[in-house]
């Protein structure tokens, strides 16, 4: 079991709006998991893994190919308050979710650095 959020590293978000954002794709993935799945999770530690990508479109993309095979995800838009625009994609948390379910979407995509 794992979780992944994948952060839109053209916006070169400072750290603490970045920290947010992560932290907006977490939880909404989490609450739209199942009960059972967010148990197994829990028990397992809540593993996560954070990734990037280099353009929005990418993470459009990772969010429509994760939802046709049932994954559960959450796409982040800005609220526009403070450094960015309102509707701006930061980033997509997906999962929790068994991991090869995951990794076959997202393992080849590099760590945030």
């Amino acid at each position: 079991m794992k979780q992944v959020i994948i952060v839109n590293e053209s916006l070169r978000l400072p750290p603490g709006k970045l920290a947010v954002q992560v932290a907006h794709a977490a939880v909404a993935a989490f609450l739209v998991t199942s009960p059972e799945i967010q148990e197994k999770w829990i028990e397992a530690g809540m593993p996560k893994i954070v990734l990037g990508v280099s353009h929005e479109e990418s993470l459009v993309r990772l969010f429509d190919a994760a939802q046709r095979v049932h994954l559960p995800t959450y796409l982040v838009r800005d609220a526009g308050k403070t450094v960015l625009p309102a509707g701006t994609i930061t980033c997509l948390g997906i999962g929790p979710a068994p991991s090869v379910s995951v990794d076959a979407l997202t393992g080849n995509l590099a760590l945030l650095p």
